[in-house]
């Protein structure tokens, strides 16, 4: 007789092992945007628990999960080097170690999963088991030092509408728990486990199509002119390259404003700049002020990503913020939101006593601001303002009172020609379906695009392409189930399923604990 998969895997050397494990890892991070394979995982995460369970001490199950995590974790964030890139003569050093270093962090948070898995008999309780306690990891992962939760299993679904609608339920994490149990179905005997899967996928495509085909919400009062001003990070803080770039956006904002208003006379509009896009601190200087108001149609209203600084009785900026700041034509600035979760290394230096080096630019910590907020300027639907990637966190988006619309504008310049814009584009299409609202993105240089309720992307401008996007602002849902009761379902459904996982342990039968 030939001897059990587990078995096979066994026999092979221990470093033969690990090195699966790895390789077994960057396979599965095909799954996340932009490729979405993710029949991948079908080898990929039955690959990992063979492994982990054919291990004799937990020692070496660990090293087995670190390395698939580490693997995906690697492959997922390559392009964290892009970012290294635009300032190579500063820090060449760190090119081959940010994203391993990085990585590091998919690797830890991949053993607790596995270590759970492998205390549990093979069959479905392992499967259960596994896809629960990696929901419950994940969730770990968006909170702990910061949070940082990039690549949840759940986008691998994010290529269209249609398969994330039931994250208006569960959210992005019980897409990852229904995920990871769809994966580890070739470990299961038995033709039923596959028709259950595939009852589930039928399921899931069903709830998605019937919520597509119910009525859209009307669409509000307002036009989006969305600017992508496609400035590289390697010249847009140049002295000499200010002045051009702030004309360049000006002069696209007045043709495609003017345009809109040609479109609709009686609409307001609203013209969203990226993160950062205005090369001078749009709410401190007049002339700069001046000049953007100019620009603006009669009704319209400019939501700009500026640096808005506070001055020490020296002269000399004694704090920094990255701000979205609202312009009205006569030039006033009736609000402003401070970025309030930043970026580790990014936008600040943690441990900065302690380490050595300086990788914030210009050597300045950025401060944060309070929190979110819901932003109510005349004339302008309320809406919830996202800069960079706040918009990756689950439940972590919708301001109180909820907002109309949510506003996400990024610099995703620092990622290059990369998977990286197109994983941060699916994390915000997951929480327009989570919120039911509509998200208007703006991208420096790209992706920018506008997504409805539900997901359904309207508008968009790819990498590398200087332009406008010109829409109509669609109109919200009502608070869908994840909108009213956050990460408490998903959470509970992957408790749910690790604890039934363990009560079947005591009852296992002598083929399950094989």
């Amino acid at each position: 007789m030939f001897r059990s998969f587990p078995d096979r895997l066994a026999a092979l050397p221990w470093r033969r092992q690990l090195l699966l494990a790895f390789g077994l890892g960057l396979l599965s991070a095909l799954a996340f945007p932009p490729v979405h394979a993710v029949p991948v995982l079908l080898l990929s995460v039955p690959g990992l628990l063979a492994l982990a369970g054919a291990q004799q001490g937990w020692r070496r199950a660990a090293w087995i999960a670190f390395g698939w995590g580490w693997g995906q974790g690697l492959a997922g964030i390559y392009w964290v080097t892009e970012a290294i890139l635009t300032d190579t003569a500063n820090f060449w050093w760190l090119v081959p170690l940010a994203a391993p270093a990085l990585a590091i962090a998919f690797g830890l948070f991949a053993i607790p999963p596995v270590l759970a898995a492998r205390a549990l008999p093979a069959g479905w309780p392992r499967v259960a088991g596994f896809a629960g306690a990696w929901v419950l990891a994940e969730m770990a992962r968006g909170v702990l030092f910061t949070g940082f939760p990039w690549n949840l299993m759940g986008t691998a679904w994010a290529f269209a509408a249609l398969p994330v609608q039931a994250a208006s339920l569960i959210g992005v994490h019980g897409l990852s728990l229904a995920t990871m149990l769809l994966a580890g179905l070739p470990l299961l005997r038995g033709w039923r486990h596959w028709a259950a899967g595939a009852l589930a996928l039928v399921a899931f495509a069903g709830f998605g199509t019937w919520r597509l085909a119910q009525p859209a919400p009307p669409a509000q009062p307002v036009r989006l002119v969305l600017v992508q001003g496609n400035v590289a990070q390697e010249v847009k803080w140049r002295q000499d390259q200010r002045l051009p770039i702030f004309r360049r956006y000006l002069a696209l904002t007045e043709g495609a404003a003017q345009a809109a208003r040609a479109v609709d006379p009686e609409a307001r509009i609203a013209v969203i700049w990226p993160e950062t896009a205005s090369p001078f601190l749009l709410t401190q200087d007049p002339e700069a002020r001046r000049l953007a108001a100019e620009a603006l149609p009669e009704g319209a209203t400019l939501l700009a990503g500026t640096v808005r600084a506070e001055w020490g009785p020296d002269g000399r900026a004694s704090q920094v913020w990255n701000s979205l700041a609202v312009l009205e034509r006569d030039g006033s600035v009736p609000a402003v939101y401070d970025k309030a979760h930043l970026v580790p290394f990014g936008e600040y230096m943690p441990l900065s006593g302690i380490l050595p080096i300086r990788l914030v630019a210009g050597g300045m910590d950025f401060s944060a601001g309070p929190g979110p907020v819901t932003l109510a300027p005349p004339g302008l639907p309320p809406f919830g303002a996202l800069i960079c990637y706040e918009v990756i966190f689950p439940a972590a988006v919708t301001p109180s009172p909820r907002p109309d619309w949510l506003v996400n504008i990024t610099n995703d310049a620092w990622f290059g020609v990369s998977s990286g814009p197109w994983q941060h584009l699916a994390a915000a299409r997951l929480r327009a379906v989570e919120e039911g609202l509509p998200l208007a993105r703006a991208a420096q240089t790209g992706i920018s695009a506008v997504f409805d309720a539900r997901g359904r992307r309207l508008a968009l401008l790819p990498t590398g392409a200087t332009g406008t996007l010109e829409t109509p602002l669609p109109g919200a849902d009502p608070a869908p189930l994840f909108a009213r009761f956050g990460l408490a379902l998903p959470g509970l459904a992957a408790l749910l399923c690790l604890l039934v996982a363990f009560v079947a342990r005591h009852r296992a039968t002598p083929d399950m604990k094989a």
